[in-house]
Order: C-alpha cells, then sequence, then structure tokens
C-alpha cells in the first residue's frame, strides 16, 4: 500500500542521508525477511509424513533466489532491503542486508499473527487453544535469538569484507521443524496433549523455507549453535518462570 511505502521511505531516508553526507563510517545492519522470496512455488516441494521438504535443496534457499515480493509484508520488506543495498552500492555505505528466517527466544511476546513459535508456547503453558493455519506440515527454520545476536556481531568485526552484502540467516536444515512437529516437542516438554484445530491456508504462505547459511558461514564465520530442542525448552522453561508477564501485557 502507499501508507506502507511511505512508511519505509521515512524510517530509512534519514538513517540513509544522515550517513551520506556526514561520510559516516557506522555500519547499518538491516532486518529483512525471508518473505522477499515469495511462495517459492517455483521451487521442487515434496509432502512427507509430518513435513514439507525442498526435493532439490537439501542446503536450503540461498541468496541466489530470484526475488518475488509477494503479500503488502513482503513488499514493504523488501522494497527496504533494496534500498539498503543500493545506499552500498551508489553511496558507498557500510550497509549489510539479512534475510532472517523465524527467530525465536525468552523475552518474546509472541502472538497468533507474529511469532509463532513463541506463540505455540505461550499458548501451551496458559491451555490455551492453537490454531494451525493450513495442515501444520508447513516447515521452517528456526533460530534462537543468542545466534543471530551472534551473527550481527560477526558482521560488524568483519565490516571492511561484507558490507553491501546481503545474507540468508536463518537455522538452517538441522534446525527445521514443521508446525505439528513443534506441536509435538511441545506436548512431549510438558507431559500433556495440546489443544489445536485448523483453518484456512493465509494468502502467499511459504509451504517451506530453510536458509541456506553457506554464505554466511564462508564470508564470517556464522552458523548456529542452538538447537531447535534446546531452544525451545528454554523459551518454555522462561515462560512457566514468568506467567505473570504475560498476563501484565495483555498477550494472555
Amino acid at each position: 500500500t502507499q501508507k506502507a511505502v511511505n512508511e519505509i521511505y521515512r524510517v530509512l531516508k534519514p538513517g540513509g542521508e544522515a550517513m551520506r553526507e556526514t561520510n559516516s563510517q557506522a555500519i547499518l545492519l538491516y532486518a529483512s525477511t525471508n518473505k522477499v522470496y515469495g511462495d517459492l512455488k517455483s521451487v521442487g516441494i515434496q509432502e512427507v509424513d509430518s513435513r514439507y521438504v525442498l526435493k532439490d535443496l537439501p542446503e536450503g534457499i540461498s541468496e541466489n533466489q530470484p526475488l518475488d515480493f509477494y503479500s503488502p509484508y513482503g513488499c514493504s520488506k523488501g522494497a527496504a532491503d533494496q534500498y539498503v543495498r543500493d545506499y552500498a552500492r551508489i553511496y558507498g555505505l557500510k550497509t549489510v542486508v539479512f534475510r532472517q528466517s523465524c527467530i525465536y527466544g525468552q523475552r518474546q511476546f509472541g502472538m497468533e499473527d507474529q511469532g509463532w513459535v513463541a506463540w505455540f508456547a505461550i499458548a501451551a503453558v496458559f491451555g490455551k487453544p492453537i490454531t494451525i493455519c493450513g495442515d501444520g506440515k508447513q516447515v521452517r527454520d528456526v533460530l534462537f535469538i543468542d545466534d543471530l545476536l551472534e551473527a550481527f556481531d560477526r558482521v560488524v568485526e568483519h565490516n571492511e569484507t561484507v558490507q553491501g552484502q546481503v545474507y540468508n540467516i536463518g537455522g538452517g536444515p538441522q534446525n527445521s521443524i514443521s508446525l505439528l512437529e513443534l506441536l509435538g516437542l511441545l506436548e512431549d516438554l510438558l507431559g500433556r496433549r495440546i489443544r489445536h484445530s485448523f483453518s484456512d491456508w493465509r494468502p502467499g504462505d511459504q509451504l517451506v523455507f530453510i536458509s541456506n547459511n553457506g554464505k554466511a558461514r564462508r564470508d564470517f564465520g556464522w552458523e548456529p549453535k542452538v538447537s531447535v530442542q534446546d531452544g525451545v525448552e528454554r523459551l518454555l522453561r522462561w515462560v512457566e518462570r514468568n506467567k505473570e508477564l504475560f498476563e501484565e501485557v495483555g498477550v494472555i
């Protein structure tokens, strides 16, 4: 929408222009999203018992995947993604774009429409029913917040060689999980069943997205360390210890 475009320009232009006009040596790190790749219907996908899998891309989606802005969210993030890259190409600013997969961790107040891993954990702890859009076999590679912060630190350390670059940043194949599999993991950790139901698919929802982290590994030596099993348990136990916070902010 025009409102979204105006907001992008309002937020990014002052920062980019301030850096350009002052010849700033600051580093601009932009958190983009895997949604800039669209619904990925052009990629071969196979359905198995509890998930969808990428048939021909065992290491995941790389930065060479064509952009396909799909949905207002994808368009707005994608436009900002390109603005940041152009400020590096045209003006030589030190910018880096992270096309991030699903980020999760403690202190995340997830809701049904944003932060699904955290929302599943919160709803499970409070005994709230979970609604799954689609069949639940959608797969994402989830990345624990500590690993993302390390990636940002590594980029700053290597800023002279990575400026102007774009990186897919996610949990990778080893930390991929479907919605149904996350439900099962939470049930195992809690020792009880979780109420859930199914509803219609969301327009443009990717059946599977897994980040190929190879470029980040080669350029600045980063790869995720926290397993999905360990990360989800850390998140779940934090929610259990801090129930009053969710009631205070109105998430529950």
